[in-house]
């Protein structure tokens, strides 16, 4: 049995967050584990509020599991407050080294809704460090390094902040929020030289208009494929691929956003 874990945000639509995160796991024929960092109240509209749970709460749900059952991958979404970030870091130190962490860094909910207070950027900035691969949208990418990222040039110098001085194995910097008709995804890794090679991966944008979820699926997707043993270039680009399939059976089941649809 090959395991993935989340550590995220509960969304009670089931569109986003940790009901996400196993649905794709599921699908992708991972068993799924999950601990819950926070609650959100929200419908296919937006994020009306985020309860982070107890932060050692979030502790003991990490430190009780790990010491039975070892995942083969681990993805962390949303964890809402600094206290619930350094204590997921804290749980985290018991784990095997190879066991391969991806980081949704989720700061703004797509409605704007803040899913992470301001004090807590240092803490999640720090827990980089332990991650094999970091996928912050543009939005996210140019809050946490201070960098412009309307061109691409600045996606780059993004992409070095994170590998280079936060610590992280590899980013993937998630291009969707510029609306061009080509969808552009950076893959920056290292290249085994000491150098850092950047992989501009394009898609042609499946525009059926406001998507729940993509974010989070494209993360556990990675994280999914990576419990099963695929190293991080197939991993990305096989998730990649399933998000936009998800994408184009998406469905519309509220007022708001379409939901994807994993076939």
């Amino acid at each position: 049995m090959r395991i993935a874990l989340t550590i995220a945000a509960s969304d009670p639509t089931g569109g986003a967050g940790l009901q996400a995160d196993l649905q794709v796991f599921r699908k992708l024929g991972v068993h799924g584990a999950g601990v819950v960092a926070a609650l959100t109240v929200q419908d296919s509209k937006k994020v009306h509020r985020i309860l982070p749970v107890f932060p050692s709460v979030a502790l003991e749900q990490l430190r009780t599991l790990l010491s039975d059952v070892q995942p083969h991958a681990i993805k962390i979404g949303a964890l809402g407050s600094d206290d619930v970030v350094r204590n997921v870091a804290l749980g985290l130190e018991g784990i095997e080294p190879e066991v391969p962490i991806v980081l949704d860094p989720v700061l703004f909910s797509s409605s704007g809704a803040p899913l992470l207070e301001r004090r807590a950027w240092a803490a999640l900035e720090a827990l980089c460090g332990v991650c094999e691969l970091v996928t912050p949208n543009l939005p996210e990418a140019e809050a946490l390094s201070g960098r412009d990222v309307s061109r691409r040039a600045g996606v780059e110098d993004a992409a070095r902040f994170f590998v280079e001085e936060l610590g992280a194995g590899a980013v993937l910097v998630k291009g969707g929020h510029r609306k061009e008709a080509v969808v552009a995804d950076l893959l920056a890794a290292p290249d085994g030289q000491g150098a850092l090679a950047f992989d501009w991966l394009e898609s042609e944008r499946i525009d059926i208009g406001p998507v729940h979820g993509t974010g989070c699926a494209l993360s556990s997707a990675i994280t999914a494929f990576l419990a099963t043993g695929a190293a991080l270039p197939e991993a990305v680009a096989n998730a990649r691929a399933f998000v936009a399939d998800a994408i184009e059976a998406a469905e519309r089941p509220g007022d708001g956003a379409h939901f994807l649809v994993y076939s």
